[in-house]
């Protein structure tokens, strides 16, 4: 796999299965990361078939004290661009949990690393994980760790960044329940998840307990073409997986929006996705498991639920 040094969002990733195809690879990635990033810099890593993304959320002082919050299963992606997380894996064991952990409160310990981060790890289907590379920010999908620990990760960042020292040890951090986080998008599933941009004409999200939303958006808002198309993050916890599931599918189905497309039809229609249900999916999922006939399953979804444009 060729990747941008600086990329980020799926973009600058080229994967090469013959020899005689990495020289085109090469220059592709490197412009196309110029192009997104302002550096062209690209390097090379092993190809992992049908991986899992799992990913360490970490807190670090600056000073070697250094803690994991558990992992975020970040495997439903399209183009590299994660849809739906969760935390914990339906994958990972307690005992592979505090092998990855350990592995990435040393790297952030070895980096000197100040703040809140993510040590992003390949899991393929023996158990072996491979880094593949450390996010120093906070991520979209810090939600899940968040709801799961019961721990503010910006708070406990920014009081880090004060100077205040990390305020929490690694026997502080247990793992409640589970939680799913949807990534609302301004994209059309049934059309290959093609942008669409417009006016929210309607945006009336979900509420009630264990159920959270994270949006700028509001009723009459302007989607712009130049931009990440997320509208939203919308975070269910449930004691086990199965009732964050069943929470999920609540949450969604009260969900309405209008005006433009959205990802609501595909997340609806991934929970009920067998493989799915079973903790069983790749990163490529999408275009191997829902294959040909996913447009047609979003498109009835869409047809019969409240995320219809008018």
């Amino acid at each position: 796999m060729v990747k941008a040094s600086a990329g980020g969002g799926g973009k600058g990733i080229r994967i090469v299965h013959e020899a005689d195809a990495l020289a085109a690879a090469l220059r592709q990635a490197s412009n196309e990361a110029q192009s997104a990033f302002g550096n062209g810099a690209v390097y090379v890593e092993k190809y992992i078939a049908s991986p899992r993304h799992v990913e360490i959320q970490v807190l670090a002082d600056g000073a070697g004290h250094a803690i994991h919050l558990g992992e975020r299963d970040c495997s439903i992606q399209r183009r590299h661009q994660k849809l739906i997380e969760e935390a914990p894996s339906p994958a990972v064991s307690p005992e592979l949990r505090a092998r990855m952990g350990e592995a990435a409160v040393e790297a952030a310990r070895a980096a000197g690393y100040k703040g809140a981060g993510t040590v992003e790890f390949l899991l393929d289907p023996a158990g072996h994980f491979y880094f593949m590379e450390m996010n120093t920010r906070v991520q979209v999908e810090h939600c899940v760790s968040e709801m799961v620990t019961g721990i503010d990760i910006v708070k406990t960042g920014i009081r880090i960044a004060a100077g205040e020292g990390l305020p929490l040890r690694q026997s502080d951090v247990t793992i409640s329940g589970h939680s799913i986080e949807f990534r609302i998008n301004a994209e059309d599933p049934a059309n290959g998840f093609l942008p669409s941009p417009g006016t929210v004409t309607v945006w009336s999200p979900p509420g009630g307990p264990w159920v959270r939303l994270d949006s700028h958006v509001y009723q009459g808002y302007v989607v712009p073409p130049f931009y990440d198309s997320l509208l939203g993050k919308l975070v269910v916890w449930g004691r086990d997986r199965d009732e964050a599931i069943a929470r999920g599918r609540w949450a969604l189905a009260q969900f309405r929006v209008a005006g433009v497309a959205t990802t609501i039809p595909f997340h609806r229609r991934v929970l009920d996705h067998p493989l799915f249900l079973a903790g069983t999916v790749s990163t490529h999922f999408i275009d191997e498991d829902l294959d040909g006939d996913q447009a047609n399953g979003v498109e009835g979804a869409a047809e019969s639920g409240p995320n219809v444009r008018p």
